[in-house]
């Protein structure tokens, strides 16, 4: 079973991330895909230029100006660092974006986020090819306009992304956090969370910015066609039982 693990920004600057993929590819050579986000250092970016990043639902509000940023660090310097890491670590890890072989077509959300857009089915087949070739996908989620005549760029959102290609591939998906997976008002994670659980915990605050944005993203990964999805932390990927784990049901 291919796994699709997604890394947020914060996760990519962990210590241990190297050795802990080198170990979950040992355990699934070929069988690997990583889908990576990089807001922390958009956002730094942004504020260097003098623009304030906002945000709806977790979701980037993306100007024209500054999908060219995130075109900029995430297909380039946050996916070259990743990918430079991993090899240095003995990975054959080969970085492209959702641009690539019009990977993640997608269709602008809506006029609050600007050029942020929402995936449609993703075309996995330069995926699959770097697969069967042993290589370690590592994949920036900037996407293709499909409403554009120059398939512009649009920002998708990592867990997005993730999801999207996760589905298409019949993978099973893990999203990395900076946290052990969904927390209850005692902070103890949860270890399986429905999909009839999350309104009543957005409304209660304890879901809340990207955390709703990841779960939105999980639940609909399930919808899709990824046979399990689950939240942990960088360390849980090597405790099959650690994390939340997300249904339907």
């Amino acid at each position: 079973m291919t796994i699709v693990v997604k890394l947020g920004g914060r996760v990519q600057s962990d210590t241990g991330l190297a050795r802990a993929l080198h170990e979950l590819w040992n355990a699934n050579p070929g069988a690997l895909c990583i889908v990576h986000g990089g807001g922390d250092e958009v956002s730094a970016l942004q504020r260097k230029l003098g623009r304030e990043p906002e945000f709806v639902n977790g979701r980037r509000v993306t100007t024209d100006d500054d999908v060219e940023l995130v075109r900029m660090v995430l297909s380039g310097s946050a996916n070259k660092r990743l990918v430079a890491l991993l090899i240095a670590a003995g990975l054959p890890a080969a970085g492209i974006s959702g641009e690539d072989g019009g990977i993640l077509p997608a269709t602008p959300i809506d006029d609050r986020l600007g050029r942020a857009g929402k995936p449609l089915v993703p075309e996995v087949g330069l995926i699959r090819a770097l697969l069967a070739a042993g290589f370690l996908p590592v994949i920036s989620p900037v996407a293709t306009d499909s409403t554009s005549v120059l398939r512009a760029p649009l920002n998708v959102n990592g867990d997005d992304a993730a999801a999207a290609i996760a589905a298409a591939l019949g993978a099973d998906l893990w999203m990395i956090a900076d946290v052990e997976g969904v927390l209850d008002d005692d902070k103890v994670p949860v270890h399986r969370l429905a999909a009839s659980q999350l309104p009543p915990l957005v409304a209660a605050g304890t879901v809340n910015k990207g955390m709703h944005a990841k779960l939105e993203a999980g639940f609909a990964a399930l919808e899709a066609g990824s046979p399990a999805v689950r939240v942990t932390s960088l360390q849980g990927l090597s405790m099959p039982g650690a994390g939340t784990f997300l249904s339907l049901g």
